[in-house]
Parts: structure tokens; C-alpha cells; sequence
């Protein structure tokens, strides 16, 4: 298991407010949140994996990573559908819509990138 995933970003508060209401949906809050540094973590308790999101400690420019994706386990299909609303209300962009996908039966997942251009997942693995 993994301890955390990071991705960058180069508008911290756009970043705050964009994941805020995104990863609320998935019960997700703020587990720390470190302005001056431009960190924030977030996740269900401090020991759980957690994800994070903060500007590059060389202070070089965040990118996306091609080929990355960060995927979030969702506890109903619902979930997937209200992630992928939130994503797009709150400055993301659609890579494709909810649905079921050929990976197996109960695959139920959408594809989104956040404003900075990191592309996320959002899927339940259990059937309807």
C-alpha cells in the first residue's frame, strides 16, 4: 500500500477550491494545510494513504505527468457520477464520462484532469 500520491500545481488556491469540492464526494477533507509552502494533503484519517497537492519544492513549474493517472476508489456508481459533476463544475475537464468500461463486468469509472491538466480516475469495482 501506498503512503501518498502528489501531484503538483502552479495555482495553489485554484488547486484548494478545486479539490475541496471534488474530493468531498468521496469523504475525503484536508488532513493538513500548509499555505506558505502551498501544500495540502487530503484523505480520511492521517494514516490512511492520503493524496496531496503542492507547488514543486525546486520551484521549476508543475506538470502533468503523460501516461499518469491518479485513481480513486468510489464506494457506489453514484459516487463515480457525482465526482465527475463536481470535476466539471469546479474547473476540470472531461476525458471520458461515467460509465462501464471493458476492463471487467463492474468496471464503472470516468476519466477527468483537474485544472492544472493532471488526469484523474474516479471508479467503483462493484457491481449496481
Amino acid at each position: 500500500m501506498y503512503s501518498h500520491v502528489t501531484v503538483g500545481t502552479n495555482d495553489f488556491q485554484r488547486s484548494v477550491s478545486f479539490y475541496d469540492a471534488v474530493l468531498s464526494t468521496l469523504s475525503m477533507k484536508q488532513l493538513y494545510f500548509l499555505p506558505d509552502l502551498g501544500w495540502v494533503g487530503y484523505g480520511t484519517i492521517m494514516e490512511a494513504p492520503q493524496f496531496a497537492v503542492g507547488r514543486p519544492f525546486d520551484g521549476k513549474p508543475a506538470t502533468f505527468g503523460n501516461g499518469v493517472t491518479v485513481a480513486f476508489n468510489a464506494p457506489n456508481r453514484a459516487v463515480v457520477d457525482k465526482f465527475y459533476a463536481a470535476v466539471l463544475k469546479n474547473g476540470g475537464s472531461d476525458e471520458g464520462k461515467p460509465g462501464l468500461r471493458d476492463y471487467h463486468p463492474n468496471y464503472y469509472g470516468t476519466y477527468v484532469r483537474d485544472p492544472e491538466g493532471n488526469k484523474l480516475c474516479c471508479v467503483c469495482h462493484l457491481p449496481e
